[in-house]
């Protein structure tokens, strides 16, 4: 039975500009709404908001420079824009009378939730990857709550793991509602879609190993492939020339902006595994090979991709290993094996958490329902123990 709480009048969150922090920050901030809760959006200058589909939100941007740098002037000036978005996070939120900070990691969060902990405002953090993120660990002494998206993430000090609970990361509906919908196997002679996306990152790599991988395909499988490619940078006619060369369908941009669609469509995609993107495989039910960002910080997204491959969900291929060879040899295979393609995206619809949003959005309004799980050590067996 739900605990009831005094629900908040109004939440602020604390979110960067790019899609990983945002995209589950604005999941939230529906859920929130859709309760009655009023929301304010503190950001820095890359942040767009949440656009014409959430009108309520407003938008306050602040100063914010990560304090990671080489250089001593660049330290000297992330720490004063830190200072500087301290204070105007402060009179934002005085003055907007929000009574719970949620942060979502990446250093514009850090001024908004380190204003809100000194005011004495309940704090919750949320951390979308399998290692915290700096910011975060920063301010995790200051958080009531940490809301964390996989059942393993490191980087939590033993002080703060008391605080940890599992909600999964909140993804766009119009994303979790294709996994509503049966994966469309396809038949012999079938038609068969790849998607490839490089997340908000992009992904240069795959310009080149992708479309050599494809050339290489059996005819009988290029012959029913289409391949629907983001291209970053100004490679999109080099890449088509190389399709186009090979006999295979394509569509490439740089950038879609109808990704769920083109998503619900696909039989199998090549990605980056971001956090965001590892979600919304699971959410959406989509196999993937997974190519984890290298530099990603403390190589996070290989953390990601291993989650989803532990649950059967896709496949793991580094970038250090990735060739046209290796990636012609795993495209064959699974591509012509529609029964794994199948049961791949069984198994990720399986392991997605789709009530993270609300169960997010009760770790904000202090209300514990048991969706999201006590990490601390012990705490299942002693409620196992008290049921």
């Amino acid at each position: 039975m739900t605990r009831q709480a005094n629900l908040p009048k109004k939440v602020a969150l604390a979110a960067g500009g790019t899609g990983g922090h945002m995209f589950p920050a604005q999941a939230l901030a529906r859920e929130l709404l859709s309760r009655g809760i009023e929301v304010m959006l503190v950001t820095d200058k890359r942040g767009g908001g949440f656009g014409p589909d959430l009108p309520q939100v407003e938008t306050f941007r602040i100063p914010a420079g990560a304090m990671a740098g080489a250089g001593l002037t660049k330290k000297i000036r992330s720490a004063a824009q830190l200072a500087l978005g301290y204070w105007q996070a402060r009179g934002h939120l005085k003055r907007q009378g929000a009574e719970v900070a949620v942060g979502f990691g990446g250093y514009p969060s850090v001024p908004t939730v380190m204003a809100a902990a000194r005011a004495g405002l309940r704090v919750v953090l949320h951390e979308q990857n399998s290692v915290l993120g700096r910011a975060n660990r920063l301010l995790a002494p200051r958080a009531d709550r940490i809301a964390v998206s996989f059942d393993h993430v490191e980087g939590i000090a033993a002080g703060d793991k008391s605080k940890l609970r599992i909600t999964g990361n909140p993804v766009r509906q119009t994303v979790a509602a294709i996994g509503s919908r049966p994966y469309a196997v396809p038949g012999e002679g079938d038609p068969l879609r790849l998607l490839v996306v490089g997340g908000s990152q992009g992904a240069t790599v795959f310009n080149d190993v992708v479309p050599a991988a494809v050339a290489r395909l059996p005819e009988a499988l290029r012959r029913r492939l289409t391949v629907h490619q983001q291209v970053p940078g100004q490679a999109v006619e080099a890449v088509g020339e190389i399709y186009r060369g090979c006999g295979v369908a394509h569509d490439l941009a740089p950038f879609f902006d109808d990704v769920p669609q083109r998503l619900a469509a696909a039989h199998l995609l090549i990605s980056r595994a971001g956090a965001s993107t590892v979600a919304e495989l699971a959410a959406a039910g989509r196999p993937a090979v997974m190519v984890p960002y290298p530099s990603a910080t403390d190589d996070h997204q290989t953390g990601n991709a291993q989650a989803l491959v532990e649950a059967g969900g896709g496949w793991l291929m580094p970038q250090s290993g990735l060739d046209a060879d290796s990636l012609c040899e795993r495209l064959t295979s699974l591509l012509s094996t529609p029964g794994l393609l199948a049961r791949a995206a069984s198994c990720a619809r399986a392991a997605a958490r789709l009530q993270a949003a609300s169960d997010l959005a009760d770790l904000v309004c202090g209300i514990d329902n048991g969706n999201g799980q006590d990490l601390r050590p012990g705490a299942q067996g002693d409620k196992e123990a008290a049921a």
